[in-house]
């Protein structure tokens, strides 16, 4: 089933997979403090705006990682660290920036992992956020619902590739992000 880019949200971890029919290749990179999909060195040019972008970030504070498919992550950090509520930064980024004008309407998925951890998607037709107890899955396609998922991994190296592992087709590239007694640890997978 390809159910294109998703994500899988717990109270204390987050991780996403890029899953791709038209752009498979980009790859997860380390960039200024993020972790940023973005083209690899053999891939065509191409002018769609929604190839790269940063999927993880985490607050200046280390108080909370915002993890999705798109631009909306930026936006989301910002106002974090201006001290929005975590519902209230993923509600009000994600209607502001609205599902991606492409040819498949995308909808934009994000979370916050923090003292209260949330999902989020914008699609056409809803906007939906839910607080989440438990390792909760979202998708662009298909799953576009927030849904409870086995998710063991707590390791965000092992979380990445076991997301790049999980049964869904075209998979490209995968980030995570764990909560430790430090603040937060990030990782990713590129199948290789």
């Amino acid at each position: 089933m390809y159910v294109g880019r998703f994500i899988v949200v717990a109270p204390d971890r987050a991780a996403y997979r890029v899953s791709s029919r038209s752009f498979p290749n980009r790859r997860v990179i380390e960039r200024e403090g993020a972790l940023t999909v973005a083209p690899t060195p053999d891939a065509p040019e191409t002018d769609n705006p929604y190839i790269s972008y940063n999927c993880l970030r985490t607050t200046e504070d280390g108080e909370a990682a915002v993890i999705g498919n798109g631009t909306q992550v930026d936006p989301i950090v910002e106002k974090l660290q201006l001290g929005y509520p975590a519902r209230d930064a993923l509600v009000e980024s994600l209607l502001a920036l609205d599902y991606e004008k492409d040819d498949y309407d995308t909808p934009r998925i994000a979370g916050v992992v923090g003292e209260e951890s949330y999902v989020g998607i914008v699609r056409r037709d809803a906007v939906l956020v839910e607080a989440v107890e438990e390792p909760t899955l979202v998708t662009t396609y298909e799953k576009d619902r927030p849904e409870a998922v086995d998710f063991e991994p707590t390791d965000a190296g092992a979380m990445a590739e076991e997301l790049y592992e999980f049964d869904f087709e075209h998979p490209v590239c995968a980030a995570a992000v764990a909560r430790t007694d430090d603040g937060f640890e990030t990782g990713y997978y590129n199948g290789e």
